[in-house]
């Protein structure tokens, strides 16, 4: 059999059939990738797995009472429908919901990662269908990095923020020029596996092994000593969660205190740094910020951070911050705390030194960038104005009509009718996943495009299967990926295309010639590869014809710039390289946040308290932080079904990680099934017990398929987001902060209940069907 290739967001592969089943697939890396991905073990058996959704299917509660409110949604039972009736009652609800309430009152969710494809991109299609009938209620920002996004054109411009987001200094730089690497948030390879779209080649490791070759040194801010890899020179600061900004202010204070601050740099490059200094003095609070301060708070000795901050001054400095700190309440301050330390140090703009942002939270993150774009599917005009941070979905659902605060303007929700889900799976994303039921439970209609039964599926009306990458042609090519990939079709599909379905909706609904413009799958593939290439060789670049492409399976994208450093130009000259700053320049105080008047996020970085720390009120009765990472074992929810997946459960449940100490102080052993709680809900998960993580600390990883099957507890599986707080990062951002909270762990004793998160619905027969006007 030939071995036909493909891709992932975590990276590229090859499949061979041989005979049906998993057994029959065999899944192997790219020759390319130099490092692949484990998470490429998950892909065999996931894709005939049992929760795969078959056929069209439906709410019985829907189909006999019709759309409205309704809290059965999750635990109702369906019935399988044929697809022309599936379509049928689709259109139909989307007619009804139009000429009813508007085109606002659709919410197109779509929020997720779904398929590495750039044809088959679920948002993409979604966004299409729904900007041709008239427009939706739109998100804006992610739950991975939606607050940094927000915050950092207020420090650095737009243009700015993009240049951080997009890439920042180049991997090979760093590894040739940098000699301290200070990681808040550590450096955790598993994370860098990841890039919408996949990499064809793995490299991170390369290049941590190269600069630690030449000397380079990781200081590891982390509660979590293994978020840095054991074969890369470092020191761990065993941090207290939540309280980075703590350690950042007091290295800023020495900084200025020993005179090591580069005040030329300051003077020339940066407004504000006279409010922030004296922020740091203890000005306006009596408090210096500095180590003696520090040190209780965070954990890490005041002598450890004298020392360090001297080091910092000394040496080519790289101070990185990574996603995760600003995945929590007040998460706008370490990033805005983080570039203040860089610009004190006076680096920023030179090789190896200056700011870094999400090194270890992305592979493209740090990776050559071409100098073109890639294919991608125009989406066209949304008529529809409004809009939510994207991790506001429950708010919005149960406040319709309530107003909020966003980024320095007053909005209010709109009231949404029709939910339409493509291509994610909120409860993995989201917090506080009983609310969230609860808002689910609120709009008339709601309708999923999935392969699987997810916990989304789950709480839907109607739902439709689509296929898996396997199950059809598509590109593949990420951000700052160095290949063009022909991914091809190697198995019968499960359903329908996202586009196909679409496009049938689009002709019922009188706009099927503007959706599909009169191209099949295959013709849109060769028409965006056409478009594409015609535009690269308008610029001097040699790329092959389609069918010499699609033969070949591979195209290596040319003049990809490995030697980018932040802020260069705009170091080498700030007039005419300024910033979209207000000032042109870096601002460690901004007028324009600071009149916004928000008290959760002042105008310039500052040390606010979080609800959930283990120096607050609340650590009496729930004294473990829990910290819900990205798993090492999957890409955030997606095939937890898969072999790799399931090989870290323990007894069939999520593993959570506790300090020995920790663990008998509560009786428990490395393996016990324990339950943990707080005043949200609680989970069942195995107990792993490890010296790498701060005593005092918890690490339950996200992912876990959302499973309330249990009497005793929200969630027999171990998903960690029914633990989490529904509260944005601030008024600023409203970003989500599902990265900590605080727990109690316990053993759990008595029969435990099963766990059915993979187990396909109860299906059954209909009443007496409503119809759709």
């Amino acid at each position: 059999m030939d071995r036909v290739p493909n891709s992932t967001h975590w990276g590229a592969f090859t499949a061979t059939v041989t005979g049906p089943g998993p057994a029959g697939l065999r899944v192997e890396p790219h020759p390319l990738d130099p490092d692949p991905s484990p998470l490429l073990d998950n892909i065999p058996g996931a894709v005939h797995h049992r929760s795969r959704v078959r056929r069209p299917a439906v709410r019985r509660g829907w189909l006999e009472r019709g759309p409205g409110a309704d809290p059965a949604r999750g635990g109702d039972e369906f019935v399988e429908v044929d697809w022309d009736t599936a379509a049928s009652l689709l259109a139909g609800e989307l007619g009804r919901v139009r000429e009813r309430h508007g085109n606002s009152a659709i919410y197109g969710g779509s929020y997720g990662w779904a398929s590495a494809g750039r044809f088959h991109h679920a948002q993409s299609h979604l966004r299409r269908f729904l900007n041709q009938i008239g427009g939706y209620t739109r998100s804006v920002n992610t739950y991975s990095n939606g607050t940094s996004v927000v915050v950092l054109p207020h420090i650095v411009g737009t243009g700015g923020a993009a240049q951080v987001m997009s890439g920042g200094t180049s991997w090979p730089v760093i590894a040739r020029h940098t000699e301290l690497l200070v990681a808040f948030g550590g450096l955790r390879v598993s994370n860098a596996w990841v890039a919408p779209g996949g990499h064809a080649r793995h490299s991170i490791g390369a290049h941590l092994a190269e600069g630690g070759g030449r000397g380079m040194r990781v200081a590891n801010f982390s509660p979590l000593r293994d978020d840095l890899p054991d074969d890369v020179p470092g020191d761990w600061y065993s941090i207290v969660p939540g309280t980075d900004v703590v350690a950042m202010l007091a290295l800023c204070w020495v900084l200025v205190d020993e005179g090591l601050a580069d005040r030329a740099f300051l003077d020339r490059y940066t407004v504000g740094a006279e409010r922030f200094i004296a922020y740091l003095r203890g000005e306006p609070d009596g408090q210096p910020k500095d180590p003696d301060w520090a040190a209780p708070r965070c954990g890490v000795p005041a002598e450890r951070l004298r020392e360090l901050a001297r080091a910092m001054a000394a040496r080519r400095t790289l101070m990185h911050v990574s996603w995760s700190l600003q995945r929590t309440e007040h998460g706008e301050q370490p990033v805005w705390a983080g570039v203040a330390l860089a610009a004190l140090l006076g680096q920023i703009g030179r090789p190896g030194g200056g700011f870094g942002h999400g090194y270890s939270s992305m592979a493209d993150v740090g990776s050559a960038q071409g100098r073109y774009s890639l294919p991608s599917v125009r989406q066209g005009t949304n008529p529809v104005t409004d809009f939510i941070p994207v991790a506001r979905i429950s708010d919005m659902l149960l406040n319709p009509g309530e107003p909020f605060d966003y980024n320095g303007r007053r909005l209010r929700y709109p009231d949404i009718k029709l939910v339409y889900w493509v291509g994610g799976n909120p409860f993995h994303h989201h917090q506080d996943l009983t609310r969230l039921r609860r808002a689910f439970g609120r709009p008339d209609t709601v309708v999923v495009h999935e392969p699987y039964w997810t916990a989304t599926a789950r709480h839907a009306d109607i739902v439709l299967p689509v296929t898996t990458t396997l199950e059809r042609d598509d590109l593949g090519v990420g951000r700052g990926d160095s290949h063009l990939l022909a991914m091809k079709r190697a198995l019968e599909p499960t359903g329908r295309d996202d586009y196909e379905i679409f496009a049938e909706l689009a002709e019922r609904m009188g706009v099927g010639k503007e959706y599909t413009e009169g191209r099949t799958s295959g013709e849109w593939l060769r028409h965006l590869y056409g478009e594409w290439r015609e535009r690269l060789v308008g610029r001097g670049y040699d790329v092959p014809e389609f069918d010499r492409f699609w033969a070949d399976g591979v195209f290596e994208l040319p003049d990809r710039r490995d030697d980018r450093v932040l802020f260069a130009e705009f170091r080498a000259d700030p007039a005419a390289h300024r910033l979209d700053t207000p000032s042109g320049r870096i601002e460690l105080f901004s007028e324009t946040v600071a009149g916004f008047g928000y008290p959760d996020c002042p105008g310039h970085p500052a040390w606010l308290e979080p609800h959930d720390w283990l120096g607050g009120p609340r650590a009496a009765e729930y004294p473990l932080h829990l910290i819900a990472n990205q798993p090492a074992t999957r890409l955030h929810s997606q095939l937890d079904m898969g072999g790799h997946s399931q090989g870290a459960k323990v007894a069939g449940r999520e593993s959570i990680r506790l300090h020995p100490d920790d663990a008998a102080a509560r009786g428990i052993s490395d393996g016990d099934l324990v339950r943990v709680h707080n005043d949200l809900g609680s989970c069942l998960a195995g107990a792993v017990l490890s010296t790498d993580l701060r005593p005092g600390v918890a690490q339950l990883p996200t992912g876990a398929w959302f499973d309330p099957s249990g009497e005793e507890v929200t969630c027999a599986h171990g998903n960690p987001n029914v633990l989490t707080a529904d509260r944005g990062s601030s008024r600023l951002a409203q970003g989500c902060t599902g990265q900590h909270a605080l727990v109690e762990v316990e053993r759990f004793e008595g029969e435990p209940p099963p766990v059915r998160a993979f187990e396909p619905p109860a299906f059954g027969e209909v009443a007496g069907a409503h119809r759709v006007r």
